[in-house]
């Protein structure tokens, strides 16, 4: 009897407490549905509300705004200009030395006992990259030429849920490699994560390099780095070049590659230059072991490596950019990757800058910034993000020419938009010069996997492109203020 009465009163519990749970449910989902689609209402609302105002406003004072983003455009575009000039110093002498070790039968400086430990890091979200961890760790075992008993692969993942016959073959892999070794890591969510866990334990490297799971790093890839290392103690962190393999797949692809030939081989060696100082960007990159134990990274970053470069370079630890320092890697081949994967990096940049402003202001511990440093902070973290409304608001503009003046053609659609206003001529034109010689010099250092029609192509929806980066970065400030958090990993295959 008394345990009729105790499932009877159970049941009853069950019975009420339904009603509720299906409430909980229900305010969950509803949760869920405005964070995802809050920073889309917000931005949509940006641009109609921005377009409206424009509309409604003067002559005069459309004059005074047209010309106002005009001298921001080519702000913009002289900047891109003066970094690729400057990138030619780096990018000349990365050619003479690897002209040099090539014409020496590829005998680098140093002696192959006096070269650094190297733990070289490939790290893993396995349900995303179970079909390319294999053929990556393979490579990394066979294909880079440094002594084996200089280095260390280590192979860190983590998976939400057990990926069998896999995981039983990585760590066989292990027994069979002694310079291998296999990490999984317990309850971790991000990459972040699987360094932080790898960096408790016991290792006797020098150097710690870090590789996303999709990168085949040059065979001589960490020689260059380690001789980088060697003949100059100062350096902290080396941040190599990044170059997009996978152009033959998709158009997505082919466009990424040329972004990225320009951003590695011309924007970050010319930035460097140009303000004193360099930056860690998450993959291929170099690390001296004890500076990346002090630094770590932070969990709570979707972009973790910018966040840990930055409170590197606050230390006044130092990093440069070796343009042969090489590593190959896949882009995403459609929209919905590219936009999760920016999306991430655009929102993890304003919690970095939002995070590391003080810099513009404050002394590192030990020796002084000076003014080209702090201008080059202040161009990283702020006038980038104040970027973003900048183009977007430009459009706006001429989205309310368009509403109030209609073209009827082709030829009064292009005066519009770029011949309005007497001077706009020479600023077009200034402008378009920047971004020719920009490409010009991109196309110099240009990859083996680009070609000069996919120059073109990229210079031609570069425009474009430029809108659609700024919008990127509005829904990424909109997703920053409904606290959006998913750390949304990129898609492999």
């Amino acid at each position: 009897m008394r345990g009729d009465k105790l499932d009877s009163r159970k049941s009853l519990i069950a019975a009420i407490k339904r009603p509720f749970s299906a409430f909980d449910g229900f305010v969950s989902r509803l949760s869920d549905w405005l964070i995802d689609w809050t920073p889309f209402i917000l931005v949509t609302t940006y641009y109609i509300v921005s377009t409206a105002i424009y509309v409604f406003c003067s002559y005069q004072q459309i004059k005074v705004f047209y010309f106002f983003y005009m001298c921001t455009n080519f702000y913009i575009a002289m900047t891109c200009v003066v970094e690729a000039f400057l990138a030619m110093t780096p990018i000349r002498e990365a050619r003479k030395e690897a002209f040099r070790i090539e014409g020496n039968g590829r005998r680098f400086p140093s002696p192959d006992q006096e070269l650094p430990m190297l733990d070289l890091l490939i790290v893993a979200y396995l349900p995303n990259e179970k079909d390319i961890v294999k053929d990556q760790v393979h490579y990394a075992l066979d294909e880079l030429a440094y002594p084996k008993n200089k280095i260390r692969v280590n192979l860190l993942y983590n998976t939400p849920a057990p990926i069998e016959p896999l995981e039983t073959e990585l760590h066989a892999m292990a027994e069979q490699y002694s310079e291998l070794r296999v990490i999984k890591v317990p309850k971790s969510k991000s990459k972040a994560d699987n360094l932080n866990h790898f960096l408790t334990l016991e290792t006797d490297a020098d150097i710690i390099s870090i590789f996303d799971c999709d990168h085949f790093p040059h065979p001589h890839n960490p020689r260059w780095a380690a001789e980088r290392f060697v003949a100059d103690p100062t350096v902290d962190i080396i941040q190599g070049r990044c170059v997009v393999y996978n152009t033959d797949e998709t158009f997505y692809a082919k466009m990424i590659a040329i972004e990225f030939d320009k951003i590695y081989a011309t924007s970050h060696p010319g930035r460097s230059r140009m303000f004193g100082f360099g930056l860690f960007c998450g993959s291929n990159g170099y690390w001296r072991a004890g500076v990346l134990r002090q630094i770590r990274m932070d969990e709570f970053m979707l972009t973790e490596d910018i966040d840990s470069g930055l409170r590197a370079y606050a230390q006044n630890k130092k990093a440069v950019h070796d343009l042969n320092v090489i590593s190959y890697e896949m882009a995403p081949n459609n929209f919905a990757a590219f936009w999760n994967q920016r999306l991430r990096w655009a929102q993890g940049w304003t919690q970095a800058s939002y995070r590391h402003m003080p810099l513009v202001w404050n002394q590192p511990p030990s020796g002084k910034r000076g003014l080209d440093q702090r201008f080059g902070i202040l161009s990283l973290l702020l006038i980038r993000e104040m970027s973003y409304y900048l183009v977007t608001q430009h459009t706006c503009l001429i989205l309310s020419f368009i509403i109030t003046g209609f073209p009827s053609s082709p030829a009064m659609l292009i005066r519009l938009i770029f011949f309005e206003y007497p001077l706009a001529e020479w600023f077009l034109f200034f402008t378009v010069t920047c971004l020719i010689i920009t490409l010009a010099v991109t196309e110099m250092v240009r990859s083996e996997f680009t070609s000069w029609r996919a120059m073109l192509a990229f210079a031609a929806i570069y425009p474009f492109y430029l809108i659609l980066s700024a919008t990127m970065g509005l829904y990424a400030h909109a997703r920053q203020i409904v606290k959006y958090s998913s750390w949304n990993p990129t898609a492999r295959s």
